[in-house]
This record gives structure tokens, C-alpha cells and sequence, in this order.
């Protein structure tokens, strides 16, 4: 099984080593980073039916701009950051991510 998008800190930890056999190193941050702005973009793009928005990093906050390239949406973590979050409670910032995704979609 090779994971693409970690759900949990098992699943980082065997993408870390994935990443690893296959000559790429990274570290356990920047697998969870993705992971986050991962989940949070694929909620966008279930929720508008497609990918109207595109979500990025802005600090520690994920910005989401639309198609025009305007910013539409800031989502913020409920901790000191995404990362700590995520290894606190990956189920409970997966649901928080669902929930802001509805939020910044809008209604679209």
C-alpha cells in the first residue's frame, strides 16, 4: 500500500519511509504540511464539483483563491499550527478542514 495523503502519524511515518526508499528525503513536518493543504483542497474540490479554488500557504494559515486569483477565504488552525494540530488529533483537524472547506466554498 503506498499512501499519498497521510490521515494519521502511522501513515506519515510510512510515507516518510516510502519517501525514503524511493531516494527522497523528508521530514515528518513537511509530509504533515502537505497533508493538511491535501485534505483541505480535496474537500474544496468535492464540495464545488471540480477546482474552482485552489488553497496555499500563506504562514501558518491556508489562504483560498478562486479562479480569477482573488483571495477568498483564510483558514487558521485551532492551535499554535496545522502541524500541531494534525499530531494532536488528525481526526479531529480532518473534520475542521471539512468544516472550513464548506465555509470557504461558500455555497458554490
Amino acid at each position: 500500500m503506498f499512501i499519498q495523503v497521510p490521515a494519521d502519524m502511522d501513515e506519515v511515518q510510512l510515507r516518510q519511509l516510502q519517501l525514503k526508499q524511493h531516494g527522497e528525503t523528508v521530514t515528518e513536518s513537511a509530509i504533515i504540511n502537505q497533508a493538511v493543504l491535501d485534505i483541505f483542497q480535496n474537500f474544496l474540490d468535492q464540495i464545488e464539483d471540480g477546482h474552482y479554488d485552489t488553497a496555499t500557504w500563506q504562514g501558518n494559515d491556508l489562504v483560498v483563491t478562486d479562479i480569477d486569483g482573488r483571495q477568498t477565504a483564510t483558514v487558521s488552525p485551532a492551535g499554535a499550527s496545522f502541524e500541531a494540530d494534525f499530531r494532536d488529533n488528525a481526526d479531529q483537524t480532518e473534520q475542521r478542514l471539512e468544516q472550513e472547506a464548506i465555509r470557504a466554498a461558500g455555497g458554490r
